[in-house]
Order: C-alpha cells, then sequence, then structure tokens
C-alpha cells in the first residue's frame, strides 16, 4: 500500500471500509503529518487531535460493530475519512474566528449543518483551516497566520478558503470543507493544484447561517473529481428557512455521474483577455484543445467585462462585511482591507443596496442568457500562476489591495452572481512546476455534469505525478528550517 496520506479520499474509504486500515491509524498518520509540516504551510488554525481521536475510536468501533459481510454497504461512505473544515464554519467546541483577531475568543456552541452532515457521512474532522478574515480576500494573510502553497512555501495559498486547500494539496487531510462567496474555493484550489467545487445555489444549506444576497456557499476541495463528488454527496442539503434550495437527490447522485461519460458537450471558451499571464492564456488554450480531442464541440464564446458587474458587486462585499457584527472596542483588531471594506459598506444606505442587487439581479439574468446556449464556459480560473506571499497587500491603501484582487480573479464572481455551479481543475503547470487552474462553469443545478466533464479530463491529462515535485520541496523547506530553527508562518 501507498503511504496513507498519498491514497485519495476514495482510497482512503476503501481502505476502512476493507479493514486494510484502522480509522485510528490513519487519522494519527494524518495528525502526525500535520506535526511535521503545517508550521512551514500554515494550512490549520486549529488542529483537534483529541477530537479527532474520540471521533476515529467511534469509526473503529462501528466497523468492528458490522458483520463485514455486506462489503460495507451498511456504513457511512466516509467512515473514518480525515478532513478540515474551513474556520468560517462552526465546529462544536472550536475556535471559531472567522480569521479575525477580533474573535479569538469565541467557540462554537454547535455544528454548522454541513459539518454535522460530514460527522453523519463518517468523517473524522482533524481541525479548522486558516481563513481569509470574515472571507473577504483572495488571498490568505491573516493575524493567524498565512497560508502558504506547497508548490513553493513563499509564495500565497490564495483565499479565502487558503488553509482548507493548503491541508488537501499538501496531504493534510483527505478532504476539506470550503466556502466561495466570489471564488473563495475555486481561487485557492488553483493556487494548490486540487479540485474546488463551488455548487450551486440552494445546493448546500448555509444554516445556522444565512446568505441574503445568494452569493455565497460551502462546498468541497478535494484531490481528484471523484473525491469532489464524494464530499458533495455528503454536504447536500437544505434545511427550513432557507434563502434557496434545491430537491433532495439519491445517494450516491453526484459520485455516479462522475463515474460516467458525459457524451458530447457544447463548450465556450472566453476569449483571452488584457491581465492573462501567457501560462493562463496556453492552459486555457491547451485544455480547449483536449476538449477537442475528447470530441465535443469547441467554439469562443463572447466576452463578459467585469465591469458590468464590479461595482455593484463591491457594494454587497463591503455591506456584507460591515453586517458582521464585531464589538466597538475590538474593531482595531480587524486587518485595514477588513477595516476598509466595513467602512464603505456602512456608508451604504438602504437604496443603494437595494439598487446595487437589482442591478446585479439583471447582470446575472444577462449572463446567463449570454451562454446559455453552452454546457460549460472554460477560462483560467486567476489571472497569474500562484504570486509571493504579501504581493497583493498594498500596506499603505487597503483600496489599492482590493482593487489588485479583483484584477487577478475578475471572473470567479460570475459564478456567485448567477449561482451556477463553477469548478477548478489543475489542469496546467509553468515550466517551473506551479499549477494553473482552469475554471469550468455550467449551467444551473448540473453539477453533475461539471463532475463527469471534469473526470473525463482527469482521465486524459491527470495531475497527480505532480505531488511527488511538491514532496521534494516540501522535503527541502522542512530542512532549511530545522537548519535556521524558524517556521514559515
Amino acid at each position: 500500500m501507498s503511504a496513507l496520506h498519498d491514497l485519495t479520499l476514495a482510497e482512503q474509504a476503501e481502505a476502512v471500509r476493507a479493514r486494510a486500515v484502522s480509522p485510528t491509524e490513519l487519522v494519527d498518520h494524518h495528525l502526525h503529518r500535520i506535526a511535521e509540516l503545517d508550521g512551514l504551510l500554515g494550512a490549520y488554525r486549529t488542529v483537534d487531535a483529541p477530537g479527532a481521536g474520540r471521533a476515529a475510536r467511534a469509526a473503529e468501533a462501528l466497523l468492528l460493530a458490522s458483520t463485514g459481510t455486506d462489503g460495507g454497504d451498511g456504513l457511512p461512505p466516509l467512515l473514518g475519512v480525515p478532513l478540515s473544515v474551513k474556520d468560517t464554519w462552526p465546529v462544536r467546541g472550536l475556535p471559531f474566528t472567522a480569521g479575525s483577531a477580533a474573535f479569538d475568543d469565541r467557540i462554537a456552541p454547535a455544528d454548522a449543518t454541513v459539518v454535522g452532515a460530514l460527522r453523519t457521512a463518517g468523517a473524522v474532522l482533524l481541525g479548522t483551516t486558516t481563513a481569509a478574515e470574515f472571507g473577504c480576500s483572495s488571498y490568505t494573510e491573516t493575524a493567524h497566520g498565512t497560508a502558504r502553497s506547497p508548490y513553493g512555501p513563499a509564495l500565497g495559498a490564495g483565499g479565502s478558503s487558503g488553509g482548507a486547500a493548503v491541508s488537501v494539496a499538501a496531504r493534510l487531510a483527505a478532504g476539506a470543507l470550503g466556502s466561495d462567496g466570489g471564488g473563495s474555493i475555486r481561487i485557492p484550489a488553483a493556487g494548490c493544484g486540487v479540485v474546488g467545487l463551488k455548487p450551486s445555489r440552494g445546493r448546500v444549506t448555509p444554516a445556522p447561517g444565512t446568505d441574503a444576497f445568494g452569493l455565497a456557499t460551502a462546498g468541497p476541495l478535494a484531490r481528484t473529481v471523484l473525491d469532489t463528488a464524494l464530499l458533495l454527496d455528503a454536504m447536500a442539503g437544505s434545511t427550513p428557512g432557507d434563502a434557496g434550495t434545491l430537491p433532495a437527490l439519491p445517494a450516491g447522485h453526484f459520485r455516479a455521474r462522475a463515474e460516467r461519460e458525459p457524451g458530447p458537450l457544447r463548450i465556450g471558451v472566453l476569449p483571452p483577455a488584457d491581465g492573462w499571464h501567457p501560462e493562463a492564456a496556453l492552459a486555457c488554450r491547451r485544455t480547449a484543445e483536449l476538449l477537442l480531442d475528447l470530441g465535443h464541440h469547441v467554439e469562443e464564446a463572447p466576452p463578459t467585462d467585469p465591469d458590468e458587474y464590479l461595482p455593484d458587486f463591491t457594494v454587497l462585499w463591503s455591506v456584507l462585511a460591515a453586517a458582521v457584527p464585531v464589538p466597538p472596542e475590538r474593531e482595531e483588531l480587524l486587518l485595514p482591507l477588513t477595516r476598509w471594506l466595513r467602512a464603505r459598506g456602512s456608508a451604504h444606505d438602504a437604496v443603494r443596496l437595494y439598487t446595487a442587487t437589482a442591478s446585479l439581479t439583471a447582470t446575472a439574468r444577462a449572463v446567463c442568457h449570454r451562454y446559455d446556449r453552452y454546457d460549460a464556459v472554460l477560462s483560467p480560473t486567476t489571472d497569474t500562476p500562484p504570486l509571493p506571499v504579501g504581493s497583493l497587500v498594498d500596506p499603505d491603501s487597503p483600496e489599492r489591495t482590493f482593487a489588485r484582487m479583483l484584477a487577478l480573479t475578475p471572473r470567479t464572481p460570475l459564478a456567485n452572481l448567477t449561482g451556477r455551479p463553477s469548478m477548478s481543475l489543475p489542469l496546467h503547470w509553468t515550466p517551473d512546476g506551479l499549477p494553473i487552474g482552469v475554471l469550468l462553469t455550467a449551467r444551473h443545478h448540473q453539477e453533475g455534469l461539471l463532475l463527469s466533464l471534469g473526470a473525463q479530463l482527469e482521465r486524459a491529462r491527470p495531475w497527480h505525478h505532480h505531488a511527488a515535485r511538491q514532496e521534494a520541496l516540501l522535503d527541502q523547506a522542512r530542512q532549511a528550517s530545522a537548519r535556521t530553527g524558524q517556521v514559515a508562518r
């Protein structure tokens, strides 16, 4: 058997069900790897070794109590599989800071519903991962630490689910729960060379929270498309009071779609735009060529100008930041970007918020009509490869920081505005070995199509061999850290 952390999520789940490895052994292995590497990478905000140990022993007891004659069919699908959870989702008994020093003393009294769903599916939660403050930025550099790409610890992981993506890419967890309100799953997935899926609006409940504007949703990060499907099967579901809901699907629906050929599809490819790094343009072009080779109809799609939506999107984004209830005496603990967004959001009156929402609704409808002829739309996820830590932050101007952030990821908010599913795949790598994410966005409620298409692309151009280079880089960084007695956090 390969090293336990090298097994995919699906392989880990199967190994537990086949009794080839115990949940305790699997979880202890990942905890050891976290202790060894996370000081370099900043993936975790809180590691819950005692809680993970208890959950692993409970999974082991459930496994031992089963007869073993049914091939594990009566067991939870993710039994014993170690996962991480972004620190914007409450996990019972753990610090729940939303990436902010202002909430350092807050402990989650109960699980988010989606966290409970992962527990019900048998997963073992290793802890919570480093997140951008309130999920506000497309990088993850906080008072608690900086999430760094395992393909170069001097490089940022992206955000706001940066720690979640790092935990998966560095194999410090088999999969992760993130959230995406403007690209926050897909951006770090691109920067860390993993799969990140933003589901359709209403697919996963936000309970106990809400998302009044319909922008944000929970979603999975994983190393393979099949693993992503398994996580979405466990996460999907609605709760009374949700602003948007979708009908329940049969158990294992998304796994079945990932294991099925997509058939010939019509793919629209966004034309190159100013600001695209040559490697990002190459990633898009090579993926389009691969899709043609796989029998799909590929054609250039009409562009969308970010100026159509970014001004109104910024209004919503700033109001969401301002709406987080922070005690006045703790405002000074917030990062400059967050304070600037909150001040801007607080300055908008109800009429400006309503007009921005109405304008974005009209824009979302227009965008949907523009691309309705396509089964999926293709573009780079971000305009550049991973950037050095700190390169997006202007210490003298949060406004310039925000502008830089949006310029790097001008397309990812589109799927949040429209509510459509969107997935980043690590299909391209630079000559220096850095990942470039490729973005595929489908029509409403078509996560299954995305997973089927993504799995086909993964089979045609697998990315798993890049893990060997990553491990070598981590070994070099670990040795350098040991020599200097320092860590990168």
